[in-house]
């Protein structure tokens, strides 16, 4: 059975950094990409950042890429979502997600694509 757990969210103000964690388990990490999608309240679910750990490649939204920064451990089976500058339009809660790997792409990375959802972490970053 696919898991995966999320950690790291909280309250942060604007300006602020936080680092998300993914532990994982059930599946082979190399065979599945891993992501980050998001939820602000009232939205749709958007994607953030991937990647693919058997490819060494990832994507992060393009509104998002200069101050967010994915990350993997294969060995621990882990993922992390590094998140700087954070603004008050960053909150929500952030999932993580395993799809196949070789959608870690700007034209396939979306929430329809996802296999197993985590249960989510709330960031809220106040003014």
């Amino acid at each position: 059975e696919v898991q995966l757990v999320e950690s790291g969210g909280g309250l942060v103000q604007a300006g602020g950094s936080l680092r998300l964690s993914c532990a994982t388990s059930g599946f082979t990490f190399d065979d599945y990409g891993v992501g980050w999608l998001r939820q602000a309240p009232g939205q749709e679910r958007e994607a953030v950042s991937c990647i693919s750990p058997r490819f060494g490649h990832t994507y992060t939204n393009d509104s998002l890429k200069d101050r967010f920064t994915m990350s993997s451990d294969t060995a621990k089976m882990a993922v992390y979502l590094q998140m700087n500058s954070l603004k008050p339009e960053d909150t929500g809660v952030y999932y993580c997600a395993a799809f196949p790997t070789s959608y870690c792409n700007r034209a396939y990375f979306t929430p329809g694509i996802i296999g197993s959802w985590g249960q989510g972490t709330q960031v809220t970053v106040s003014s």
